[in-house]
């Protein structure tokens, strides 16, 4: 007798899409129910090798396909690990990965967009009930007796105990129509996709067989025939290997129907013999920013598959790269310790890294308009490796592109300092979450007097990371933010003994004003417009990284202060000399005036506005 049992509702959902939305790419359900079937070799393969309990279990590892046009169902079969009742409950009743509700979201908008995004978000089975109306699973688990089988027309789902003489899974579609079960079809299908699955696949195959010399008509055999290759690709000649395979060898390890940008293939020999096969993707996997991100690169041990769930195979600003590592030298047992903390684990990555870069380096001088593409959507991910204290960090550098205050588009740290100005000591920078506003700020009137560029720097990352970056090319990098570049940038170095003496009193009167909100008041010789602007120690955060510290967790901050500059030559100085009475209130104007221009928040809305509108009094 069955039990039945309702789906997770996240699958209903999903369900729901795929039944009624996803008509786009119907055929990547092959894909991914033959990459299931793999994995699920993968696995037994592994366990044949490495546990005691699995070493005597004999049996040949492949895929079968078969299909009835009659009946219009459609079979793929495998002699992997299998899965018990419980298994079966957890892999197809429930969705247990955290992306589920994401991929929902993604494709609630536009959901016949892209239905590549499937295999990304880990629940490729479903997709077949993009063809299905049912589904049948029987499957036995590897050193067990009993067999069950799952069944489900989309609505819920049973599972009761049934006879299989072999461990594996059969999954059966009972197809809507009977575009599947053509022959032509299907074997197109699977070379497409799944050609380089390292397990053979076997089908049925009508083949012609030629004339004897007594017979007038050809006839016809049907043959079970392999259908893909089953080889490493990683692991063959790079010069035997066409564009389109190494393609299609991505679409199947990524679940990703675009082709990739770039692809990187390394086969090294000598002390440490490794091959890799890296890709990089033309779109944004959904976990890009999530915490719990997962692995796109597979581990392989002498081309037997280890894992494809270690972070530590490349470090979280490569965390973009799908591919292989097929090590020759390293235990079939290896464990996470041994990932972080084995010699050659550790030069394969390093390695690793150093190729990956330098050819992402050459791609930006060969292909400047893909590689552009390529730094919109992976540009913020690359440039988290500009944090603490790596060795890649100049690499890193070359590959990060930047806005400027005198160009249109993205420029390099290299362009930058090719078009700097003779005297000119350092690059410089200003940092913030609005564009528009930094390239306005009165930090940048003594750049622009002096027609010296700025590079503006509108990402939340820059704030955490540029502090960390000292010099590109033995040029300091410095933001303009500081107090330091004063002494490097002046409107007019005679400025400060002109005008001082003229707003003695004012300053003065202002740093008592404002001394619990800043750390000074002093005249500025940077501005040449606005009447003041706020700058920091150089010691001290400005106020974006204090606002990202606080997002990252750290909300016992000491209060910084920042210290207010003023324009000396500014009429408005002037004129609170002739009238001292007025100088709170201007002061403190001019504060909360000086805080809106750098981007922060007026701590006292209220006040300000009654200032305001006292002053607007006054001028009437």
């Amino acid at each position: 007798m069955a039990d039945k049992f309702e789906f997770q509702t996240e699958v209903n959902d999903l369900l729901n899409l795929m039944i009624h939305s996803l008509y786009s790419n119907k055929e990547i359900f092959l894909r991914e129910l033959i990459s299931n079937a793999s994995d699920a070799l993968d696995k037994l393969n592994y366990l044949c090798l490495t546990d005691e309990n699995f070493k005597s279990l004999s049996y040949t590892p492949k895929i079968d396909i078969s299909f009835n046009k009659d009946e219009k169902t459609l079979t793929i079969s495998d002699s992997g690990i299998g899965m018990s009742k419980d298994e079966l409950i957890t892999n197809l009743g429930t969705i247990a990965k955290s992306g589920t509700k994401s991929f929902i979201k993604e494709l609630s908008g536009d959901a016949k967009k892209d239905s590549s995004l499937i295999g990304q978000f880990g629940v490729g089975f479903y997709s077949a009930f993009m063809v299905a109306s049912k589904i049948d699973v029987v499957s036995k688990k590897a050193n067990t007796d009993e067999a069950f089988k799952w069944s489900s027309d989309a609505t819920s789902y049973e599972i009761e105990k049934t006879q299989k003489d072999t461990h594996g899974t059969s999954i059966t579609l009972y197809l809507n129509d009977d575009e599947f079960t053509d022959e032509w079809r299907i074997e197109n299908i699977i070379k497409k996709y799944s050609n380089h699955i390292p397990y053979p696949i076997f089908m049925d195959k009508t083949e012609y067989v030629a004339p004897k010399d007594d017979e007038k008509e050809p006839s016809y055999e049907t043959k079970n025939t392999q259908i893909n290759k089953a080889s490493a690709l990683w692991r063959l000649n790079k010069a035997s290997i066409k564009t389109q395979e190494y393609n299609d060898f991505y679409k199947q390890i990524s679940h990703d129907s675009t082709d990739p940008l770039l692809h990187i293939h390394t086969k090294a020999e000598g002390k440490i013999e490794y091959s890799t096969l890296f890709y990089v993707p033309a779109t944004q996997p959904f976990d890009l920013f999530r915490v719990d991100y997962e692995s796109g690169v597979k581990l392989y041990v002498k081309r037997v598959f280890i894992t494809d769930d270690a972070k530590e195979l490349l470090p979280p600003y490569l965390r973009f790269i799908k591919g292989v590592i097929d090590v020759e030298d390293l235990p079939l047992n290896v464990s996470r310790e041994i990932l972080q903390e084995n010699a050659i684990m550790r030069s394969v990555k390093e390695q690793s890294v150093k190729k990956i870069l330098s050819e992402l380096a050459k791609f930006k001088q060969n292909d400047k308009e893909k590689y552009l593409k390529f730094y919109e959507i992976f540009g913020k991910v690359l440039k988290e490796g500009l944090y603490g204290f790596g060795n890649d960090k100049d690499a890193i550098l070359e590959l990060t592109l930047f806005k400027s205050s005198k160009r249109d588009g993205l420029i390099s740290l290299k362009e930058y300092k090719e078009a700097m100005k003779e005297d000119q000591k350092s690059i410089y920078y200003i940092s913030g979450n609005n564009e528009n506003m930094l390239k306005n700020s009165p930090l940048l009137e003594s750049f622009k007097a002096k027609d010296i560029e700025v590079l503006i720097m509108d990402e939340e990352i820059d704030t955490i990371v540029m502090p960390m970056v000292n010099e590109y090319d033995k040029t300091p990098i410095k933001s303009v933010s500081h107090a330091d570049i004063n002494d490097e940038i002046k409107v007019d170095e005679e400025q400060t003994k002109v005008d001082e003496s003229k707003v003695a009193n004012t300053l003065v009167k202002m740093r008592e004003i404002l001394k619990d909100e800043v750390k000074d008041v002093r005249i500025s010789s940077r501005l040449s417009d606005s009447a003041a602007v706020l700058i920091y120690d150089k010691n001290d955060p400005d106020f974006a990284m204090q606002q990202m510290l606080k997002q990252m967790g750290q909300s016992d901050l000491p209060k910084v202060k920042p210290i207010l500059e003023i324009n000396a030559k500014h009429e408005i100085y002037a004129k609170l000399e002739e009238n001292p009475l007025m100088t709170s209130d201007i002061s403190r104007a001019l504060l909360d005036i000086a805080r809106l221009e750098s981007g922060e928040p007026i701590q006292n809305p209220s006040e300000f506005a009654k200032i305001l509108t006292k002053l607007m009094i006054k001028a009437i």
